[in-house]
């Protein structure tokens, strides 16, 4: 028997009204939440840069105000008027809407559409999909187009930038199970023994990079899985060989690309964009399949470096934002 949803629970909600922008507990009940047909009790959620931009505001995340924060959930559904879910199934939730347009995770009792709800895949518990959570999904899409547009092992190392966060650090593990040889990129080589730990070949410092100018210069990667942007965006469409992938999903680095057509008709090499966010539900839950398959990281417990509770999402925030961001953080509801 699963447990009655309370009349007031705990939720991590986000203003911006005439008391000005701010995010703060709130006590709140269900009706009070975003429609959806079925309610589950959150177990886990995640924190990810975008939670980060949004719960500080930051960056322009929101769409509409009051919302709670948080773009990942996980968790046992309580109640249910879909034909899809019964009470006591696990399901987990990423992207979607959340935390933009609709209520999200960071909440002890969510209310989601159930279209929207993948079930929990065999293979995986609540927690590890959670430490896998948007970022992982992202890092599982990259690898997926990058392989429907034909790239290979054998076709030589793919370079992962912003190795060390959360979306990097299950791209070297993730791509490196899939038998590539990983070129770690990062500016904290602090932390380089632990990305080899994860399966990186080899960790270059970003500060010892150095991007010629010319358009076309040698080709140092088959491939690359970008999370930064930017000049790093820019340097890598020059170095990539013939016929590699470049996957895009970060902009941290900043959202403009320097480059020309030259790598692209000369050389072939294809432009990816990966949005997580909005990825047909028929591709997600064959990726989610994956995430609990073959493509399941095999270093979940060392990718997973800290934990926080809802009360401690504020400090958690202001640490991603400065830089100290490493892995992966899971929200513990409970």
């Amino acid at each position: 028997m699963t447990k009655p949803i309370p009349d007031k629970f705990k939720a991590f909600r986000i203003f911006d009204d005439e008391d000005g922008y701010r995010a703060q507990l709130v006590e709140q009940s269900i009706d009070e939440q975003s429609e959806g047909d079925v309610v589950i009790r959150v177990a886990y959620s995640s924190v990810n840069y975008k939670d980060a931009l949004a719960g500080t505001g930051k960056g322009k995340i929101l769409r509409r105000f009051p919302l709670n924060g948080g773009i990942d959930a996980a968790g046992t559904v309580v109640q249910s008027q879909s034909d899809r879910f019964i009470e006591g199934d696990e399901v987990l939730i990423t992207g979607c809407g959340l935390s933009e347009t609709r209520d999200g995770g960071y909440s002890e009792y969510m209310r989601a559409p159930s279209e929207w709800l993948v079930p929990l895949p065999e293979g995986l518990t609540l927690e590890e999909s959670m430490i896998l959570g948007t970022a992982g999904f992202t890092a599982a899409l990259a690898l997926w187009r990058m392989e429907a547009n034909g790239q290979q092992p054998d076709m030589g190392p793919i370079a992962i930038t912003g190795a060390s966060g959360g979306v990097g650090s299950i791209a070297v593990d993730m791509f490196s199970r899939a038998g590539y040889e990983v070129s770690a990129i990062s500016g904290k080589v602090e932390e380089f023994d632990w990305l080899h730990e994860l399966g990186a070949a080899q960790c270059i410092s970003r500060h010892d990079l150095y991007w010629p100018e010319s358009p076309l210069a040698s080709a140092q990667f088959a491939g690359a899985f970008d999370n930064v942007g930017g000049d790093m965006l820019s340097g890598l469409t020059r170095v990539i060989q013939p016929w590699g992938n470049i996957a895009s999903c970060g902009m941290a680095g900043g959202i403009g690309v320097n480059t020309t057509v030259m790598p692209f008709i000369i050389r072939g090499i294809t432009l990816l964009g990966i949005n997580s966010a909005g990825c047909p539900y028929e591709i997600r839950e064959q990726l989610w399949q994956k995430l609990a398959g073959d493509w399941k990281p095999r270093h979940l417990p060392s990718i997973m470096t800290n934990r926080t509770d809802l009360d401690g999402l504020g400090g958690t925030f202001d640490r991603l934002l400065a830089g100290g961001g490493q892995g992966r953080t899971i929200v513990e509801m409970a």
